[in-house]
This record gives structure tokens, C-alpha cells and sequence, in this order.
């Protein structure tokens, strides 16, 4: 399995609340670069420039879904190989079948646990790349 290095985070949230608290868990606690979008158009803009290892998309935004958004990511070149964590209250089994079938690598269940969020990221991460940073 090939080592590959997880630094930089493009998370995409429409919930303030859940966008600061998220930067700041992977900010300070996992010392991951992040940016934050708030919907899936801003992400598709700013993911080429900003050139993330991963991406966490929420699913439910509006005007244009977790789902939609993970389907444009990967028709653009620069983006179509990222890996995606889904982050979601919609965790019921065949809604995370429906997820991982569409590409993410694995879903994070809301409310999340802001301590351990870095280390579940890492934890996903090791299990597909080996270790990070």
C-alpha cells in the first residue's frame, strides 16, 4: 500500500457553526491546512487553486447536494482522483451504502465529536493511503 501525506482539507458546510468548529478541531487539534467553502459551487471554484488531499462534503446544502457536488468534483481534471469523506445526519445503513457507492471513501455521522474528528480523519485516511503527514 502506498503512503500517501494528508495536509490539506477542503471541507464543504452551508452551517457556520459546523464550518468553525470543524476548522478549528482540524486546524488546531490534527494541524491539517483547511479551507472552507460553503456550498458546492464555491467548492468547485475554489478546489483546483487550493489543490486539496481531501475533501469532506456535507450532503444536504442546498442548491447543490453533497452528492451533486462529489459527481462534478469528479469530472474536473484537477479534482476527479481527490478523496471524499461524506459528513452527515443522514447515516441510516443503505444511505451509507448509497454513499460509498457513489466514491467517498467513508461518512462521518453529525453531530460529530469535535476531539476526535482529526483522528477519525486520519483514522479513514491510514486505512485507504497508510499514514499521514
Amino acid at each position: 500500500m502506498s503512503i500517501k501525506a494528508l495536509n490539506r482539507i477542503l471541507l464543504v458546510e452551508d452551517e457556520p457553526d459546523i464550518q468553525s468548529i470543524a476548522r478549528l478541531a482540524l486546524e488546531a487539534i490534527g494541524g491539517f491546512t483547511v479551507e472552507v467553502c460553503g456550498s458546492g459551487r464555491e467548492a468547485l471554484d475554489l478546489a483546483p487553486s487550493f489543490a486539496p488531499d481531501l475533501f469532506i462534503l456535507d450532503v444536504m446544502m442546498p442548491e447543490m447536494t453533497g452528492p451533486d457536488t462529489l459527481k462534478a468534483l469528479r469530472s474536473m481534471e484537477t479534482t476527479a482522483q481527490t478523496p471524499i469523506i461524506f459528513m452527515t445526519a443522514k447515516v441510516q445503513p443503505h444511505e451509507i451504502t448509497a454513499y460509498k457507492q457513489l466514491g467517498a471513501l467513508d461518512v462521518i455521522m453529525k453531530p460529530f465529536d469535535a476531539m476526535t474528528l482529526s483522528a477519525t480523519i486520519t483514522t479513514i485516511w491510514s486505512q485507504y493511503y497508510g499514514q499521514t503527514g
